[in-house]
């Protein structure tokens, strides 16, 4: 099949698709982190949906999709700033609409949990990287168009980094996702999908 990863510049999901022997190609507006980049297509993936794909797996930024920045949208704590963000999350929804409603047969759209929940629709599944032998917590929606929902391959325990110490979660575990200190590429970083999904989505959706 002829693949199209999109906004994905770790290569992951990619490299295991190719694996399998399938023409798959990375999408994103930088330049790959991943061994090939004559797999990868730099540059707005908007502009390459309509080439023929046989599958997309999209990987759309959740920088104003997710639940995790809730609290910056406050407008009477924030003030223009807040507005701004509403903007901003007005346009990236507008931008995985566009991903969703491509002519591309079979579509995967991978978010967190967040915007797209209560103003898309329900995702068809969710899942964990503990579920495919990562051991990390890290709730992954994905909403799924002509391919059957992911199967779990090696259920393991997610590792607890600590325990909150204060506050409405105090006693609660920290997993790797929460625990991570903020860094310049720390996005990035969270947003690279687990080895363990990427082989799964290869081997069941492949």
């Amino acid at each position: 099949m002829k693949i199209l990863i999109a906004c994905e510049e770790s290569q992951r999901v990619c490299e295991a698709f190719r694996k399998k022997g399938h023409e798959s190609y990375s999408c994103d507006i930088l330049p790959c982190s991943g061994g090939h980049p004559e797999w990868h297509i730099q540059g707005d993936v908007l502009e390459h949906l309509n080439e023929n794909w046989d599958m997309m797996i999209a990987h759309p930024p959740c920088t104003y999709l997710s639940n995790a920045g809730i609290g910056w949208f406050n407008e009477e704590k924030y003030g223009d700033k807040a507005r701004l963000r509403k903007e901003n999350r007005l346009e990236a929804f507008e931008f995985v609409m566009k991903l969703a409603n491509a002519p591309i047969e079979k579509i995967v759209i991978e978010n967190p949990v967040g915007w797209l929940n209560s103003h898309y629709k329900k995702p068809t599944q969710i899942i964990q990287p503990y579920y495919f032998g990562d051991e990390e917590s890290k709730r992954t929606c994905l909403w799924i168009k002509g391919l059957e929902p992911l199967k779990p391959t090696k259920i393991v325990k997610p590792k607890i980094y600590a325990y909150y110490k204060r506050g409405k979660k105090k006693g609660k575990p920290i997993y790797g996702n929460d625990y991570m200190k903020f860094s310049e590429d720390r996005g990035m970083i969270r947003s690279k999908t687990f080895q363990g999904i990427a082989d799964a989505m290869a081997d069941q959706w492949g």
